[in-house]
């Protein structure tokens, strides 16, 4: 047996384990890698990529895409030779001691593409590269039930949680959920929106234009008669596929969908300057007017340079048009470009691997993705040094801030969409294990002066959260304090929510290799993952238990072809 038809082999084994067909690894052969995602095998000619569905009701599209839905990642025609995909690659965070450093500071994130990508590729039977892991996104991507504020007056309720680390005795975890405010379909403003669409030749396959197309067809049917949208494309050149349209002429709109080909180069930079252009012109001051930009890879034609891209964006944040980015394929995509522009343009990203997932971002939650509640959303966590000696903020490597930042309305951060939720988690060592991890200084105090004359010193931390309403320049502020005596005093007893909220965590924390989760087994995740699914109508819960239980598969087939 040759060593490709031995990894073939091994990994349809994994599949086996996993609980998912090994007929998904028949039609190619590849290697387990942990690095960019780089195919070493030779793949198989490519098979007819299955027809579109007539797009009928939603009802019907959600029947096709769950059959579909472990049919396309795996698909011959969607494998890239060579892999240059391309990640923000920030180091995991550490331990900060209070004495040193009592404010944690940052940005929220609702970003969803991170799990998606990450579930495409061990779908396929593959390891993702440890960049394309980012722990906040993966958390938030699935719905939570929590607290939810009582009144668009305050748009956000903030609630937490304190609880013993599944993966560090003695150690504890301070879980923050916001929840925002959700508006009803009657309620919400008018959409003005311009979709920016790379037509250039790599979005041939099934897995890029074909499938944004079905999106878009979900996306047609939740406008409002009185939306607008209009789309520009982008490959060589760029063109206006379809003037601003009101959503009641949903069949112009589709017929403009339906007619969408790829070919050509790259003008993603003069694609978004035409976007731009056309949603300003047609500015809406009742609506909310935005640019969603769908693509697989890098810009090589026009705006080219990342710096003046992310300058040309923050720019045009100031003109109240916001900014969205749907990620899709493999093998080109530029991921950490799309973050970038994501963030400075007041937007999110999401990354669109099956149909069931463009349902997800462009049907399902189109309303919280579409309407922002709030710009620059900053949290700020100061702890007691009274009862914490350290901390440790799980995600958000490339969401931080300085603690100036918080105060100073000038600065960027995420915006938030109706009903959105944002969940961060910190790991905290309590002061009585101040010694385990410091010798004490000779020369000073590790510790501030008590604080039990204020009358606080019962409180591990305090959370704040600082928001712009649209159209506002001053941001206000909530304030959140955490008291010690709330901890649980068993991991178990905490809301399944949350619970589940760590599980996901401590998943991305081992997918990362980081060393705080070094002795936890994905089993053990799989199992604190599946004690905490609860409800679970749109199956999301339990296709995160089978990707744990796929990794577990794949470390195994690794460890068992080392010699």
């Amino acid at each position: 047996m040759n060593s490709s038809t031995g990894t073939s082999i091994t990994l349809a084994c994994a599949l086996l384990l996993a609980g998912c067909s090994s007929s998904q690894m028949t039609m190619r052969e590849t290697a387990v890698a942990e690095d960019a995602g780089a195919y070493r095998g030779p793949v198989a000619a490519p098979a007819p990529a299955p027809p579109a569905p007539a797009i009928q009701s939603r009802a019907g599209v959600l029947a096709y895409s769950a059959s579909q839905r472990a049919i396309m990642p795996p698909a011959p025609w969607l494998i890239v030779p060579q892999a240059t995909d391309k990640f923000p690659d920030k180091e995991a965070g550490k331990a900060i001691l209070v004495s040193e450093q009592p404010v944690s500071t940052f940005s929220t994130d609702v970003d969803t593409a991170s799990y998606a990508f990450v579930r495409r590729m061990l779908s396929a039977g593959r390891v993702p590269p440890p960049a394309a892991v980012r722990v906040e996104e993966m958390v938030n991507y699935f719905p939570y039930h929590y607290a939810a504020p009582k009144s668009s007056g305050q748009p956000f309720a903030v609630s937490t949680e304190v609880m013993p680390s599944p993966w560090k005795a003695g150690n504890q975890l301070v879980h923050i959920a916001v929840r925002g405010y959700d508006i009803h379909t009657a309620e919400r403003p008018r959409a003005n929106v311009v979709l920016l669409v790379d037509v250039s030749g790599s979005m041939m396959p099934q897995d890029r234009l074909p499938l944004l197309k079905q999106g878009f067809h979900l996306m047609a049917e939740k406008l409002r008669d009185d939306d607008r949208i209009a789309i520009v494309t982008y490959a060589d050149g760029t063109a206006v596929a379809l003037e601003p349209t009101p959503g009641r002429e949903r069949r112009k709109i589709l017929d403009a969908i339906d007619g969408l080909r790829a070919g050509g180069g790259t003008a993603g930079g003069e694609g978004l300057q035409r976007a731009y252009a056309l949603a300003e012109r047609n500015f809406d001051r009742e609506a909310v007017n935005r640019v969603m930009l769908a693509t697989d890879g890098d810009f090589n034609v026009g705006i080219t340079d990342p710096r003046q891209l992310e300058r040309f964006i923050a720019d045009k944040r100031k003109s109240g048009v916001y900014l969205s980015i749907l990620g899709v394929g493999e093998g080109n995509l530029n991921d950490a470009l799309m973050q970038r522009l994501a963030q400075s343009g007041n937007g999110n990203a999401a990354y669109i691997d099956t149909l069931m997932e463009a349902n997800k971002a462009l049907g399902e939650e189109l309303g919280s993705t579409m309407f922002p509640i709030a710009n620059d959303v900053k949290v700020q966590v100061e702890f007691n040094p009274d009862q914490v000696a350290a901390y440790r903020l799980i995600g958000y490597e490339t969401r931080m801030l300085q603690r100036q930042d918080f105060k100073d309305d000038k600065v960027d951060a995420g915006d938030m969409g109706a009903g959105h939720t944002v969940t961060a988690i910190y790991e905290i060592t309590p002061a009585a294990a101040a010694g385990t991890l410091v010798d004490p200084l000779r020369y000073g105090r590790d510790k501030a002066p008590k604080t039990s004359a204020s009358g606080k010193n019962d409180e591990l931390c305090l959370v704040r959260l600082r928001y712009k309403l649209p159209g506002e320049a001053a941001s206000r502020l909530v304030e959140h304090p955490v008291r010690a005596d709330s901890a649980r005093t068993r991991f178990e007893a905490a809301p399944e929510d949350q619970r589940f909220a760590v599980a996901v965590a401590a998943f991305g924390q081992r997918l990362r290799g980081e060393a705080p989760l070094a002795d936890t087994s994905y089993e053990q995740i799989a199992a604190m993952a599946n004690a905490a699914r609860g409800p679970d109508p749109e199956g999301y819960r339990a296709e995160f238990v089978k990707l744990v239980r796929m990794a577990d598969a794949l470390g195994k087939v690794a460890q068992a072809g080392q010699p």
